[in-house]
């Protein structure tokens, strides 16, 4: 046995590893696609722009609302995950999956970047390419609102010509929204929630009412780092970012087009501004008054 001390300062340059080190490259040789196509479908995706003016402007417009459509359904899954985990009881799962979502809110509102300096005239060198299309007709954003609790059953009208999209808004509209689960679950966590609360018609959009307030109220009273507490937090971070969506959405469009009729008949600004006022999530905001 080695009576020697051990070298307190080792060549950084040796390999303790006595097997050599083999810079490998990496397969190129595949039978048919490679796997990376397989998976994330890269090339349908790049082949989905297809123009419809000469405008060079037009391919960002196009590009950034598809971004945004990939976005609304990431957002969509996360939110029906922590409506689902909160009927279970699952808070924790709720919350991660509403941490995540706040990430990807954060990636979505970014998306207004490109399309935030546009000029009038820049816009209308192909707005006329858009005909009646208007980003009000996305089912996947529809979904998206519709697990906020703003509901209405004659959004799923401009979606009758597509069975899928129809049958899943409308499978949306009747279930309870995200904020319906969480409200559901003060109720079994013991905080008073009437009954016309808790079985109020899914299909229409969720109204405030002082009882939630006031469970809220007693929530934010309470142990600040205790279970609900931290779900309030959680979403009122989604409820900050989706009002910031629409603040930036508001922007984007005053730019753009003024005050002028917005595509496909809306009332463009006007109506803009009307769902920038709404609050999400109304009680997790009133109730921070009486704290």
């Amino acid at each position: 046995m080695s009576h020697d001390a051990p070298n307190p300062n080792p060549d950084p340059n040796s390999n303790p590893d006595p097997r050599p080190v083999v810079d490998a490259d990496p397969n190129l040789d595949f039978e048919g696609s490679t796997p990376y196509e397989d998976y994330v479908k890269a090339d349908v995706l790049t082949h989905l722009q297809h123009l419809l003016s000469d405008d060079p402007g037009e391919m960002v417009f196009l590009v950034t609302t598809q971004v945004m459509e990939l976005w609304f359904t990431v957002i969509v899954h996360e939110w029906e995950t922590a409506a689902r985990a909160l009927r279970e009881d699952r808070t924790e799962v709720a919350k991660d999956a509403l941490k995540r979502s706040v990430r990807e809110l954060e990636a979505l509102n970014a998306s207004w970047k490109p399309l935030g300096g546009l000029t009038p005239a820049q816009f209308n060198s192909y707005r006329d390419s858009l005909g009646e299309g208007s980003g009000f007709q996305s089912a996947m954003y529809r979904r998206l609102e519709f697990l906020l609790g703003d509901k209405s059953a004659s959004m799923l009208v401009p979606h009758r010509g597509s069975p899928r999209a129809h049958a899943e808004l409308e499978k949306a509209l009747h279930e309870p929204s995200l904020y319906d689960e969480a409200v559901r679950l003060l109720a079994r966590r013991g905080y008073d929630i009437p009954d016309a609360v808790l079985g109020r018609d899914l299909s229409r959009a969720y109204e405030a009412a002082p009882e939630v307030e006031a469970a809220w109220t007693a929530v934010y009273s309470g142990d600040q780092n205790g279970e609900l507490a931290r779900l309030g937090e959680a979403l009122s971070d989604v409820a900050e970012l989706v009002w910031r969506w629409r603040n930036d959405h508001l922007v984007a469009t005053r730019r753009a087009m003024g005050a002028k009729t917005g595509t496909g008949g809306s009332a463009g600004v006007a109506w803009l501004e009307k769902r920038a006022r709404k609050n999400v999530f109304p009680e997790l905001w009133t109730a921070r008054s009486y704290v």
